[in-house]
């Protein structure tokens, strides 16, 4: 699967993901480091990869054409939550079922919300 991966998810999931197989770019320490939302979704949707993050703000794109959203949404995180919980969502659903796929993860529960039209992963 393509995925991007915002700088607040930690080295270690990415780590683990690349490791599963996944082609994953993660923004961190790359010159896309610090980009602002709307700069960062283009990414996502120009690459077509499934955005991975911490930031909520990217649920107002639900509705737009793309990849696959995984917003990860807890009270008191750390690496090792935001890790477990990351592939906690993933997990859930299959690589056809991201694209148009809006996932946020919370401490106890699972939000999804599935836009009409979308793009491939």
């Amino acid at each position: 699967m393509r995925i991007l991966v915002d700088e607040n998810i930690p080295r270690l999931t990415v780590n683990y993901l690349r490791q599963a197989g996944h082609d994953v770019t993660d923004i961190r320490g790359s010159a896309d480091q610090g980009l602002a939302d709307a700069a960062l979704w283009k990414v996502a949707v120009s690459e077509r990869r499934l955005l991975i993050t911490t930031d909520k703000g990217f649920t107002e794109y639900r509705n737009a054409d793309h990849s696959g959203i995984l917003i990860v949404r807890l009270r008191q995180p750390n690496r090792t939550k935001i890790h477990k919980s990351v592939l906690q969502g993933l997990e859930r659903y299959s690589e056809a079922e991201w694209p148009g796929l809006l996932v946020v993860v919370r401490d106890s529960m699972i939000s999804t919300a599935k836009t009409h039209g979308s793009a491939t992963i």
